[in-house]
């Protein structure tokens, strides 16, 4: 690893100041809080304890990566949510938004399940996501255009445990 880019106090308090916005955005209605596996796990499990209202958690498992450091571009999703999606708030988590495809892909999937309202949160935006038709409700921070991880985000399965995000590059 080359330098630390988030700390884990700077994640802990931008995560409360995300659960605080979403949990004001949704006073209402059913929030299912979807978590995108693996990278989003750490994430999630820490949001979802500061969206201080009643809410549901699933997962998706979509697979785009496989051990290299750039996506594939292929997305396969590998594991669909079971919860009814229909007519609830729904808020896809995710770890960090890079060329958009998976996304894209995902967005696509959901919409058609006719949710009350969609949106993304995700922890890390690159802004290089020229292909994402979907924007992102809700920001952790904007991110390097660097191969980060940490916090969930791994390498070839190694580094998810590290409760700091730091480049690889």
């Amino acid at each position: 690893m080359r330098r630390i880019v988030y700390s884990q106090q700077q994640i802990a308090a931008r995560v409360r100041e995300l659960g605080d916005e979403i949990a004001k955005t949704y006073p209402d209605g059913d929030l299912l809080v979807l978590g995108l596996l693996k990278g989003s796990f750490i994430f999630l499990s820490d949001l979802v304890r500061d969206i201080r209202r009643p809410l549901q958690i699933d997962f998706l498992v979509a697979a785009s990566y496989g051990d290299a450091t750039v996506s594939s571009g292929t997305v396969k999703l590998v594991y669909d949510p079971e919860t009814e999606l229909g007519g609830k708030h729904i808020l896809l988590v995710e770890d960090i938004v890079d060329t958009g495809r998976t996304l894209n892909r995902l967005m696509d999937l959901l919409q058609a399940r006719k949710p009350r309202s969609l949106e993304i949160c995700a922890l890390l935006h690159k802004h290089v996501a020229a292909e994402l038709r979907y924007p992102t409700r809700f920001v952790g921070f904007d991110a390097p255009n660097e191969f980060l991880v940490g916090y969930g985000l791994d390498h070839a399965e190694n580094f998810r445990h590290l409760p700091y995000i730091a480049s690889l590059q």
